[in-house]
């Protein structure tokens, strides 16, 4: 289910600069006020992605304080649609050339040419923490499959104490 060779609890979370669905630069080290809850998902519009987000956007209260991003590899404008459609309350994070999703080892090792495309995110969530330390990783090489939002969420409220 998880890959070996990518991130886990306790190492140190890569500092990356990705633009928003608004087409606004977003940085991870500019957000550890708070812990981060980072989900990367395979692409906007999917049957699967799509219940994912909106699994999380409709109980966002349970993520509370941590600030929520999903990642992928569409475009901000792809994303500002994607967003928009489904009124999701947090940021969308283009990585259009898949390279923070390969340093979170979050990024498939195959490429689906078939398709036209090169660069594809694992569906993966990560909680990184006030000092940049990640404090849960999930990596799923099947995109069919959810990420652990329980899981998720006690990690989140670990952290503040709760």
């Amino acid at each position: 289910m998880t890959t070996t060779d990518s991130l886990s609890e306790g190492d140190r979370a890569p500092n990356f600069t990705l633009h928003t669905d608004e087409a606004q630069p977003w940085e991870l080290s500019d957000h550890l006020d708070q812990p981060v809850v980072l989900l990367f998902f395979p692409g906007a519009f999917t049957r699967v992605c799509t219940t994912e987000l909106n699994t999380v956007n409709n109980d966002l209260g349970s993520f509370e304080p941590a600030h929520v991003a999903g990642i992928s590899t569409d475009s901000p404008a792809v994303l500002s649609e994607f967003r928009s459609t489904q009124q999701l309350e947090f940021p969308l994070l283009s990585d259009h050339n898949a390279d923070v999703c390969a340093d979170y080892g979050a990024k498939y090792d195959h490429n689906f040419t078939d398709m036209g495309l090169d660069r594809i995110a694992k569906r993966s969530a990560f909680v990184v923490d006030q000092s940049g330390t990640i404090r849960h990783a999930e990596i799923l090489d099947d995109a069919g499959q959810q990420p652990d939002f329980d899981a998720l969420k006690r990690t989140v409220q670990g952290l503040n104490g709760s």
